[in-house]
């Protein structure tokens, strides 16, 4: 486990400027950001949208870090991004393969065509590293990131794992389970994935690949959004506690309890790095 700079010292009046100005700053850009993206645009200006409104992110968030807590921003060390954002796209890739896949096993999954639009795709595909970028700022750089260094990791993981969920419930089709299942699943995992390796491109790519594959490779609504766009075309049947429902495959418990598996690793491999 890499190791960042503590915030713990700071005074108290400082760290809740931190908190609560970083979160200010960050939602406003990532609305006005979502804005950009649904812009009627030609597909080539949607992509550099949300391409340059998430490089941008990263660049302020950085600067931002920086002036306010006066220490080197470690967890967007550029030697890191490759390694890092490739294993986070392969673990979100895999997760998804096998929460389908358990899927498939019980006849609740199958697909019935594929197609390939390419524009389309990777318009999705761009848009989705938009939301990776910021939510992972917000929920993991900032929220998670302060109360660990302040508090604890099992304090830090609990709050910034509700509030993912929570924020989950302004989506179409939400319930308060799809809420707490993704707050399971997700916010934990993504903690962990964070702690463990000490950078924000690891639960970047994770939140990525998660959301493209979910909707745009395997036809599953995200979060509650449908998706037009998608490789699979599938019928989707059986209990929702299976399938997730209209909220899409993060409501359902095949999900929890891979995202609890993956979480129950990367926290076992922080205890083991720490000796």
């Amino acid at each position: 486990m890499r190791k960042y700079t503590s915030a713990a010292r700071m005074p108290l009046w400082k760290w809740i400027l931190c908190l609560l100005g970083g979160l200010i700053l960050f939602f406003l850009l990532y609305g006005f950001s979502e804005m950009g993206v649904e812009l009627p645009l030609v597909p080539w200006a949607v992509m550099g949208i949300a391409v340059g409104t998430g490089l941008f992110g990263l660049f302020v968030y950085a600067v931002w870090t920086n002036l306010t807590e006066r220490r080197p921003v470690t967890e967007l060390a550029m030697k890191r991004t490759w390694a890092d954002l490739g294993l986070g796209l392969l673990l979100g890739v895999c997760y998804f393969a096998v929460v389908v896949g358990l899927m498939a096993l019980a006849g609740s999954y199958r697909i019935t065509e594929a197609h390939f639009a390419f524009l389309p795709l990777l318009t999705y595909f761009l848009h989705f590293f938009m939301v990776a970028v910021y939510e992972e700022i917000i929920f993991r750089g900032i929220i998670f990131r302060l109360i660990d260094d302040r508090w604890n990791t099992a304090a830090a993981l609990i709050v910034s794992a509700l509030l993912f969920g929570a924020v989950h419930l302004a989506n179409p089709g939400a319930t308060l389970w799809g809420a707490f299942a993704i707050a399971v699943e997700a916010g934990l995992l993504l903690g962990a994935a964070y702690k463990w390796s000490g950078t924000l491109w690891l639960p970047i790519g994770i939140h990525w690949a998660w959301n493209f594959v979910q909707g745009n490779v395997l036809g599953f609504a995200v979060s509650g959004n449908p998706v037009p766009d998608k490789i699979f075309s599938a019928i989707i049947s059986g209990p929702e506690w299976i399938t997730g429902g209209l909220f899409g495959a993060e409501a359902s418990v095949p999900a929890v309890v891979v995202g609890l598996l993956l979480t129950v690793i990367l926290l076992s491999r922080c205890k083991r790095d720490e000796r």
